[in-house]
């Protein structure tokens, strides 16, 4: 009979199950989005499956090692996050998008400059009149971009 606190096999199989579906849910989201904030959140997603992943294989064997290198992780995340955080609002301020998409002046030279789609329809118009509402865009259309800075709008 095994000891009372081992960590059976079954259970393990289950936390490398959770650990695995939240890294592949991360880099589905990391791959497919262009939104800065939600690839950033993907990718915490994919170190928060990895951190599973090695608390359940230490604990499985009886060692500190996985909670040890879990610790690591969080803080290498939080400072990530502050990083991006601040990266963040430092891109939207200059182009007032999150779209990845309008950064290629940034890319290495050599590389193949990212195409839009033509097919994508135009975003929807906000209909003037005193009983006009602010309106959601819907999903996949994006809104609308300033054409003047934001410098000149923020007066």
């Amino acid at each position: 009979m095994p000891p009372p606190d081992a960590f059976a096999f079954d259970a393990l199989f289950s936390y490398l199950t959770v650990g695995a579906a939240l890294m592949i849910l991360g880099m589905l989201g990391f791959l497919a989005r262009r939104n800065l904030i939600v690839m950033f959140l993907s990718a915490e997603m994919m170190l928060q499956g990895t951190a599973l992943t090695l608390v359940a294989f230490g604990r499985f064997h009886g060692n500190w090692t996985g909670q040890v290198f879990t610790i690591v992780i969080l803080t290498v995340a939080a400072c990530e996050a502050s990083i991006a955080l601040a990266l963040i609002l430092v891109l939207f301020h200059r182009r007032a998008s999150l779209d990845v998409t309008l950064w290629q002046d940034l890319r290495e030279p050599g590389q193949p400059e990212v195409v839009e789609d033509a097919s994508e329809p135009e975003p929807i118009e906000a209909v003037p009149g005193p009983e006009s509402y602010p309106v959601l865009t819907p999903a996949g259309i994006e809104p609308p971009h300033p054409r003047e800075p934001w410098a000149a709008r923020r007066n």
